[in-house]
Order: C-alpha cells, then structure tokens, then sequence
C-alpha cells in the first residue's frame, strides 16, 4: 500500500487555496494580523498555497514561480513579528482549516500543527532586525513523522 503525501491527504492545491483564500479574508479583519498585511498583494493566498503544497510533498510550485524558500525567507526580514502575531496567525489558520472541513484526523493535525509550529517560529526569528539566515536552505519537506526534521533527505 502507498502512503499518500500530505499534500495528497490534504486534498491538494485546490484545498490549500481554498484554505489561504479563506484564511486572508480573515485576516485583513483581524486587529493583530490586519496591519501586518495591510498591503498583501491579491495573489499572496496563492502563493502561500503553493508553498505550503510544496513543503506537503506535492509539486514544486513556489520553488519553480516564486524563488523557493530562500524567497519566503526575504519576505520575512526586517518585519519584526511578534510572538502575539505568531500564535494568532496559526490559531485562525487552524480555525480556518476546521470550519472548511477539511481532514480532521489526528495524525494529520499533528503533522500540520507541527509544520506551523516550526514554519511560524523561523518566520518570527527571521524577522528579528538585524537577522542574517541562511539562504541556502532547501525547501522544507514534510512527512507523517520521519525523524530527521524538515531538511531530511536534503529535498529541494
């Protein structure tokens, strides 16, 4: 039997822009997260999308249209985000996620608040002023719980 990826599990692309497109309506309304993306561009749902399926196993739409992770590292330099921003982006992410119904089961929460726990931290560190990561990095690649973290494999 084959295991399906996460990207698969999820329900691929047309549910993680379902997802973004929900989830940044949410967000221009929100008093904490609202300002921080005060100008969102109208295709940054889309592009989130695509790097979230990315880093789920499917294919490698950020990396190919929009610079790969080195790209989503540049567009958190210098923005100084707070820890308060932080939690309240994955907590509406997350409620986002639950009100369109999409997979529910344990196993799949664990592995996606897993990602969003690490991916929210590393934007908040890279945000920092004067923050200087690594831009070499390949694009995360999660699983349902390989050891070995997001880099595993070196996949890119």
């Amino acid at each position: 039997m084959t295991v399906p990826s996460l990207y698969d599990w999820v329900g691929g692309i047309a549910a993680l822009e379902r997802l973004t497109a929900a989830f940044y309506d949410k967000v221009r309304a929100d008093d904490v997260l609202g300002p921080v993306f005060a100008r969102m561009s109208p295709d940054h749902p889309a592009h989130v999308a695509a790097f979230l399926a990315e880093v789920m196993g499917g294919p490698k739409l950020y990396s190919e249209r929009h610079g790969g992770h080195p790209e989503m590292i540049r567009h958190h330099l210098s923005r100084n985000l707070s820890e308060a921003q932080r939690r309240r982006w994955i907590n509406l992410l997350l409620d986002t996620y639950t009100e369109l119904g999409l997979p529910d089961d344990p196993e799949f929460a664990s592995v996606l608040v897993g990602y969003l726990e690490w991916g929210t931290r590393m934007a908040v560190l890279n945000s920092r002023p004067g923050a200087t990561p690594a831009l070499d990095e390949p694009m995360p690649r999660w699983g349902w719980g390989e050891v070995g973290g997001p880099y595993q494999g070196k996949q890119g």
